[in-house]
């Protein structure tokens, strides 16, 4: 059995052929999908998916840093009102991204910390996009830092000194297709951080692992995650999906 912790399945990527998506990802053993918000344009889209898979979708709620926008505490009230109705698994994905956009740093930092802190009032873990932005998240998570303070840091792409940060924030490091490039680099120190800092996670339809790269990504690719995972640790790949999905229960409460 394997998690994709992290994987944007209502994406109109998928809109000609989800039910066959899905039905590749349940032949590989894949069947716990954790999906991650972006804003509210996408959220009846996930209610949806969430009907069609009851027992294998897990949804979070939450406000993607390149969706932060002038509008953004209309955003973030929507979030908070949603839970409020009902319940998530986490609150997804937030954070930091400068790569797009380094002019709205300010509210992407305010956004981020006050998700956290709801997500401290739900007693819910994060789940953190990063994208040229280590030193201001890890600003943020310090003063955020006590025993409420967990999740996954998602598509982890640092070094090996941000992935043991990361880990001191209480974080998980969610591992995808960077993993399998040539210039991925975090295959070169990953055996040195205990499987038990680690779960899995496709981040589809982006990111697709080698021999997809460039390509739609999509959930059943994470076996060839699990399968580079195994040769970098030297374990079987069996061991590390039952390690990596036991991790994600741990995070996920589920």
């Amino acid at each position: 059995m394997l998690t994709d912790t992290h994987t944007h399945l209502y994406s109109e990527a998928f809109k000609d052929d989800r039910a066959e998506m899905m039905k590749r990802a349940f032949d590989q053993g894949i069947d716990r999908f954790f999906i991650p918000a972006i804003d509210s344009s996408y959220t009846d889209a996930m209610f949806s998916l969430e009907k069609e898979y009851p027992t294998q979708v897990f949804l979070m709620m939450g406000l993607h840093p390149t969706s932060v926008k002038e509008n953004y505490e209309s955003e973030l009230n929507l979030v908070e009102a949603h839970f409020k109705k009902r319940n998530f698994y986490a609150v997804g994905e937030i954070g930091i991204d400068l790569y797009w956009d380094t002019s709205t740093l300010e509210i992407q930092k305010i956004a981020f910390k006050r998700q956290i802190q709801l997500a401290k009032k739900y007693k819910l873990p994060i789940v953190i996009h990063c994208r040229d932005a280590f030193d201001e998240i890890f600003e943020v998570l310090e003063t955020e830092k006590d025993d409420n303070l967990f999740g996954i840091f998602h598509c982890f792409t640092g070094t090996f000194e941000q992935a043991q940060q990361a880990i001191s924030y209480n974080m998980k490091l969610g591992i995808g297709g960077v993993v399998t490039f040539k210039n991925g680099k975090i295959d070169t120190f990953l055996n040195k951080i205990p499987l038990k800092h680690i779960v899995l996670e496709t981040d589809s339809p982006y990111l697709a692992p080698v021999p997809f790269r460039g390509k739609r990504n999509e959930s059943s690719y994470l076996t060839l995650i699990c399968k580079k995972l195994s040769e970098i640790y030297n374990v079987p790949e069996a061991e590390i999906a039952q390690i990596t999905t036991e991790n994600s229960k741990a995070v996920f409460g589920i």
